[in-house]
């Protein structure tokens, strides 16, 4: 074959349409994301090509062939590395990785088996383009001696490029109006403005929250304020300070949803004791109670609890915020007299736990190193549930009282394993492995619970305590959908039936209570701080928080998603689609739109917050700006 006829911007060409080809076929196979008509379709192939022109064009400006060879190279194994990060964070996540999530590395060390679940032989493919590349440039030798590019080529082809882009962003914004307002819904944006252009994004908004912090002078917080308190609900008299004293006990329950609750796999029940605990005298069991987390998960979960505010659209608030100032839960347990701890069989540095936590105000983190952890009684992520809680609360028995501690549980973590031994109940029969080991794991941590209330009994603090245990977040994520809806009894999982499969079980025990009930009104993390300093007698009407007293007869039904997802008692949005509760019918989104907007808002307010550090400029025991910053505003 004679080289020399080859058209002199062939390698460019060449990377330009590989890397593209491959990008549209991974969106297609590797992330499930929803094209509901042809304009979301061709939206979806062209917008990588609006980034690749000018990443790869770049080249162009190199004199030699050489160097511009070396150059595409290196971008083309850069994007290949980019993606397929996406792919594995997706596989685990159904999520799109952030650059927050980029400098959470103090992690990865501790993903063990994940990781081993999540990377598979085959993801070499994932790189098909450089492997092209490589050998275009290799076989088509005399390319190499191709002169400098001209200055009018040049110019004809950027102007190609910028075409594109705004080709793509007209398209996007025709398809989706305010696209890039909406920077919580990452599924959205990538959808429309692609996976390259999203990272781009993400490296303004992540700019732009670093810039707030440093402009902020908490006037932002009169407007916050003014809605948290326009929307506070009146304590309900009954339940106020009714249980002031005890130890509170919060028990935070790894990757537990609620449809296990009353539920049986196969003939097997998978939660005999939480299943008695929902019919138990001393129990306040909240069937319609929602996980609120993003990116963070388990971290989103703990920091959602303690604040009652939102965690962040891009990464984990205890990464990308640990040094804030922040008004928690027990910050105003300690001013009532409480020892304060969380009690976690993990290094104290994971999700960043050793900083957070001095911010948050917990006087003491028991981590791995209070623990005794063999390989005898570890398994997947570390130590099991049963041994944990046995050891947990013999240090309990030595905490000064009145304690209030966060206990978190690791067994039931992806990608569920389990030691012979441990099996209560086989697998399920689904085309998933993690939905088969799934109701395994929970059925040994429904023991594992047990377990633990026998220990608090014979220890002798059970009778004075709360105990309050919740799932952290999902355990089954979208990318099971066929496996779920097998279970289920169903067709398929609508973004309808998704929404709704995050609920999580809430309990609050209260031993001698004798008033335990099943509460079915919509509620969901973020409520769970003001509720429990209510029933300890701690007034939080001062307090900048978002959620509200799920004893208070104003409660209202009403959860916010942190993807701008939501469910009321009467309305689910998800999908960007409204739907009826009850029947799961579309309905208009007018319905839907009132909260739409408030849902907007409370995560925008939540955001402030966070970004631009407010809370150092509050006053929490007047519920105002601190005096020598409206003295400086005055000046």
């Amino acid at each position: 074959m004679n080289f020399s006829k080859w058209p002199k911007h062939s390698i460019l060409a060449i990377a330009i349409l590989t890397t593209w080809i491959k990008t549209v076929i991974v969106y297609h196979t590797s992330f499930e994301m929803d094209i509901e008509n042809a304009m979301q379709e061709l939206i979806l192939i062209i917008n990588p090509l609006s980034f690749l022109l000018f990443a790869y064009g770049i080249s162009l400006f190199f004199k030699t062939a050489k160097v511009r060879h070396r150059y595409l190279i290196t971008i083309s194994v850069f994007l290949a590395i980019v993606l397929f990060a996406n792919v594995a964070f997706y596989r685990f996540y159904n999520d799109f990785i952030t650059l927050a999530v980029l400098f959470q590395t103090s992690n990865f060390g501790d993903l063990g088996t994940s990781v081993t679940e999540i990377i598979n032989w085959y993801d070499i493919f994932y790189f098909t383009d450089v492997f092209v590349l490589i050998l275009a440039i290799k076989f088509l030798p005399k390319l190499q001696e191709a002169a400098p590019i001209r200055k009018d080529i040049r110019r004809a082809y950027f102007v190609l490029a910028v075409a594109m882009v705004f080709l793509n962003l007209g398209l996007a914004e025709t398809e989706r109006p305010q696209l890039l307002t909406r920077a919580f819904d990452r599924e959205l944006l990538v959808k429309n403005i692609g996976t390259y252009n999203y990272h781009l994004y993400d490296i303004y908004v992540q700019s732009k929250s670093s810039a707030q912090r440093a402009l902020a002078d908490g006037s932002e917080l009169v407007e916050v304020d003014n809605y948290v308190q326009a929307n506070q609900s009146a304590i309900n008299e009954e339940m106020f300070g009714k249980y002031k004293g005890r130890n509170v006990i919060f028990v935070q329950l790894e990757s537990l949803q609620n449809f296990v609750i009353n539920n049986k796999m196969n003939g097997e029940v998978i939660t005999p004791f939480l299943n008695s605990l929902t019919q138990d005298k001393d129990t306040y069991y909240f069937s319609d109670f929602y996980h609120q987390t993003g990116l963070g998960k388990t971290s989103d979960s703990e920091f959602i609890v303690e604040n009652s505010l939102f965690g962040l659209g891009s990464g984990a608030v205890f990464f990308t915020h640990g040094g804030n100032t922040y008004n928690s839960m027990s910050e105003r347990l300690n001013e009532n007299g409480y020892f304060t701890s969380v009690m976690h069989s993990n290094n104290a540095s994971f999700w960043n736990r050793d900083v957070i936590y001095q911010s948050l105000d917990i006087q003491k983190f028991y981590d791995v190193d209070s623990y005794d952890v063999t390989d005898e009684n570890s398994v997947n992520w570390g130590l099991k549930d049963i041994p944990f809680f046995e050891q947990s609360v013999d240090m309990m028995s030595e905490m000064e009282q009145p304690f209030a501690t966060r206990m978190i549980t690791l067994t039931n973590h992806y990608p569920f394993t389990l030691m012979e031994e441990d099996i209560m109940i086989p697998e399920y029969n689904s085309n998933s492995g993690t939905l088969n080991r799934y109701f395994q794991t929970v059925r040994y941590l429904d023991e594992s619970i047990k377990v633990f209330f026998e220990e608090l009994k014979e220890s002798g603090l059970y009778d004075n305590s709360i105990i309050v245990m919740y799932g952290d977040h999902y355990g089954i994520s979208e990318n099971h959908n066929k496996a779920m809806a097998q279970y289920l009894g169903k067709e398929e999982i609508t973004a309808y039936d998704s929404a709704l499969l995050q609920s999580v079980p809430l309990f609050i025990h209260i031993p001698g209570s004798n008033d335990g009930q099943v509460i079915d009104e919509t509620s969901g993390q973020i409520d769970i701080r003001p509720t429990i300093l209510h029933l300890l007698g701690i007034d939080t009407s001062k307090d900048m928080q978002l959620g509200d007293d799920m004893f208070s007869k104003e409660h209202e039904d009403f959860v916010i998603f942190r993807d701008g997802r939501f469910v009321t008692d009467q309305l689910v949005y998800a999908g960007e689609v409204c739907y009826d509760r009850d029947t799961g019918e579309e309905v208009e989104i007018e319905a839907c739109q009132p909260y739409i907007d408030r849902a907007t808002i409370e995560l925008e307010y939540s955001d402030q917050i966070i970004n631009g550090d407010l809370l150092r400029f509050y006053d929490e025991d007047t519920g105002n700006l601190k005096q020598n910053v409206v003295e400086e505003k005055k000046e």
